[in-house]
């Protein structure tokens, strides 16, 4: 597809604005899941890595399906994805209300509100990405800060409401209040160019499209000369009756108009006939270049060894760091810190330092002196060293400290499409987001539950946490590792595949177009 030129600013706000909306509005109770944990824990009875599943699955399988977010992205917009995944989500929760055992929240918690949420993400990242160039990592930060907003509000509304209205109440008013995604959604403006008639398609798509054009033509023409050899040889054989003596015929020509008009009705019928199989036909080969050329750019993509390197370290790190947002509350209540030592839940810290965290990091993304990569792998390897505290934090004071400094690494959420951008450039970001998205939500899915049997398995966190900063560790040093010496290589843009080269075969004068 191709744009206009980013305004950096305009209607652009109005974009970052409601983006902001969305990812709060669908966010904020997934990403508070652990409130919602400790009450799944005491209804049903299991196990806490099996009830661990319901929160992952809600940020890892949106995360998963991100290649088909992408494509849905691309092929209906930014604005129509919105619409759709506001009813997936509110729908989702208001049924998870209705839960009669943990399977059925895997399903309407973890795979509804999941896939709802990867696609508004996929589509609120891509608009603001096309609104926005010099001030990319401002508006991205700024847009991803509703997630953290929203776990730090939802925290305290669900508890609130679950005090209230209990825990089914509290889904039902979570899942009416996601319904306002819809207004966020017909705000989101496409911004695409005006030189094209149908902006829609790139320029390889449209060449089919041209060259039907060209076969019209060549059909028309073609139909035309074999109506003229029809005329000429009629009019020979009205002659040579004439001239026989046979007066009858060309009276019958004139008086029983019939036979022509029978002739142009079966002309007209094998052009309807003939024109959808070759539509049909023309289709199927356009979409097969389509995908042909999807599948290479896929292969030249991981022939980057930066980008090879961050799908590892991002499917790490999401191993590692995401089971603190889910599981800290319950590690606080493992660690027999009291209730009344709680001053603000440890859930409600991690996302108001997240939200801190990804405003601040965006902000310096744009700065040219600072090297948004190294500042990425700073992050991980800082946040590697937090994991591995957690198990020595025996008070309220100690566990919030690490919540505040995990909440705000966390925030490097906002400058990862700015590093993605940067490594394959804004024409690959679809593409390449949504394969590095699958990564992460496969690490999404499986982080939880890891941690979640391991306290099964030792009555104990402190394993669990020092597996996820050594998971952690090791995707930072890999990235590092990998973009040392090539840095200034992957700011270049990989080349664009050559566009497919038609020959078109004129029937009057036999010439190439």
């Amino acid at each position: 597809m191709e744009f206009k030129k980013s305004p950096d600013g305009g209607w652009g706000w109005v974009i970052v604005a409601v983006s902001f909306f969305t990812q709060f509005l669908c966010y904020g109770s997934p990403l508070a899941v652990g409130v919602l944990y400790i009450e799944w824990l005491d209804a049903f009875g299991e196990g806490k890595g099996k009830t661990a599943w319901i929160g992952s699955l809600a940020s890892g399988v949106g995360l998963l399906a991100s290649p088909v977010c992408s494509v849905c992205v691309s092929s209906f917009g930014a604005r129509a994805v919105t619409i759709f995944s506001g009813f997936l989500v509110a729908g989702g929760l208001m049924l998870s209300s209705f839960a009669p055992n943990i399977y059925f929240l895997f399903f309407s918690y973890g795979i509804v509100v999941g896939l709802g949420c990867g696609l508004l993400y996929t589509a609120t990242v891509t608009i603001t990405c096309q609104y926005f160039d010099s001030r990319r990592g401002l508006a991205l930060g700024l847009i991803s800060t509703g997630s953290s907003v929203g776990l730090f509000i939802y925290a305290a509304l669900q508890r609130l409401l679950i005090e209230f209205y209990g825990l089914d109440g509290c889904l039902l008013i979570v899942g009416a209040l996601a319904l306002n995604i819809l207004a966020c959604g017909s705000l989101m403006r496409p911004l695409q160019s005006s030189d094209f008639p149908l902006p829609e398609k790139t320029a390889l798509e449209n060449v089919p499209d041209r060259y039907l054009i060209y076969k019209e033509k060549e059909k028309d023409l073609e139909e035309n000369i074999n109506m003229l050899e029809k005329s000429y040889s009629g009019e020979e054989t009205c002659k040579g009756t004439l001239a026989n003596g046979d007066w009858k015929s060309e009276s019958l020509l004139h008086k029983n108009p019939t036979t022509t008009a029978h002739t142009q009705e079966t002309e007209m019928y094998k052009r309807k006939v003939a024109e959808p199989k070759y539509f049909c036909k023309q289709l199927a080969k356009r979409k097969w270049q389509l995908y042909k050329n999807y599948c290479g750019e896929t292969v030249a993509l991981f022939k980057n060894k930066v980008f090879s390197a961050l799908f590892i370290a991002i499917f790490l790190f999401d191993i590692g760091g995401f089971p603190p947002s889910l599981l800290m509350e319950d590690a606080a209540r493992s660690s027999n810190v009291k209730e009344e030592e709680f001053i603000m839940p440890l859930i409600s810290i991690i996302g108001i330092m997240t939200a801190v965290g990804k405003l601040i990091l965006g902000i310096l993304a744009d700065f040219k002196w600072i090297n948004t990569l190294y500042l990425y792998v700073a992050t991980l390897i800082i946040m590697s060293l937090a994991l591995c505290a957690i198990p020595f934090a025996k008070s309220y004071v100690t566990l919030a400290l690490l919540s505040g400094i995990l909440g705000f690494l966390t925030g490097n959420w906002s400058i990862f499409p700015y590093v993605t951008t940067k490594t394959v450039g804004i024409e690959k970001l679809a593409h390449a987001y949504g394969i590095l998205m699958f990564f992460a939500g496969l690490g999404n899915s499986l982080g939880p539950p890891i941690v979640g049997w391991f306290y099964d398995w030792t009555q104990t966190y402190d394993i669990a946490f020092y597996f996820s900063g050594l998971c952690v560790l090791l995707g930072g040093f890999i990235l590092l590792l990998a973009a040392l010496p090539s840095w200034d290589t992957c700011k270049k843009q990989l080349p664009k595949p050559a566009p497919t080269t038609f020959l078109y075969k004129v029937a009057s004068n036999s010439s190439n177009v």
